[in-house]
C-alpha cells in the first residue's frame, strides 16, 4: 500500500491530521503535496483552521461531502464553460 492510499484510509475513517502528524506518521515528505494529489483524484479533502489554547492555529485535514456549489463547478469545467 503507498503512502498516499495509507494517508486516505486514515481520512476516511474520519481522523483529522495535521501536516506535522501525515509527514511523521507516513514518512511523507510534503504533506500539502500528497493532500493536493489526493484531491486531483476525486478525493474530498478539506482543510480546516483551528486554535489551540495558546493562540496558534493549526491546519488539519479531513474528508468531507462536496458541497453543490464545488460539484456544479466542476461540471462546468468539464463542459467548457
Amino acid at each position: 500500500m503507498s503512502k498516499m492510499e495509507r494517508v486516505l484510509e486514515v481520512l476516511s475513517t474520519g481522523q483529522e491530521l495535521t501536516a506535522k502528524q501525515i509527514e511523521a506518521r507516513f514518512g511523507v515528505g510534503n504533506a500539502r503535496a500528497t493532500i493536493s494529489a489526493l484531491r486531483m483524484q476525486g478525493n474530498s479533502i478539506y482543510a480546516n483552521t483551528r486554535t489551540d489554547t495558546k493562540g496558534r492555529a493549526k491546519t488539519k485535514y479531513r474528508i468531507g461531502s462536496p458541497s453543490k456549489a464545488v460539484i456544479a463547478a466542476g461540471y462546468r469545467a468539464l463542459a467548457g464553460k
